[in-house]
């Protein structure tokens, strides 16, 4: 009885792209017919405010290169005696003058190390992001690494 309702990957993804449009086009006529204003890209960044940015012309970077950030990183013992190596994701928060304003975890690694990681990043001073030589709030995903020697 389902024998022609297999479908191959090439009629779910036209399935799929179909169900986006359709999203899309009722998503404008709402949008329409309650006089709501769109966004038009690029979006100036003057009338950003206090948003962080995904990304700068110049992003920032930990003063003295990331090995600073290395340095600053002690193992914790609950990590160490369970023999926890890997990598925990962070997404940092620098401001205008290069600044950390929060640390928050994308993917934790546990132990103790999620905190160490944050810790090391708080005490790091950032080079600021800039976009046409103008210093700007940018959020940054970084990767730091936990390997036990």
């Amino acid at each position: 009885m389902l024998k022609g309702y297999i479908l191959s990957s090439t009629k779910v993804l036209h399935l799929i792209f179909a169900i986006i449009l359709l999203s899309a086009a009722a998503q404008n006529s709402f949008a329409a017919k309650n006089k709501t204003k769109s966004l038009d890209f690029p979006v100036n960044i003057a009338e950003q405010g206090d948003q962080y940015l995904a990304f700068a012309e110049v992003m920032p970077e930990p003063v003295g290169g990331l090995a600073t950030v290395y340095k600053k990183i002690v193992y914790p013992t609950i990590a160490k005696n369970a023999g926890l190596e890997g990598k925990v994701y962070v997404l940092v928060f620098i401001d205008e003058k290069g600044g950390v304003d929060d640390v928050k975890i994308v993917k934790g690694l546990g132990g103790g190390c999620d905190e160490a990681a944050i810790h090391a990043i708080k005490s790091t001073k950032f080079t600021p992001g800039k976009n046409k030589g103008v210093p700007v709030k940018v959020k940054l995903s970084l990767p730091i690494i936990f390997k036990l020697k």
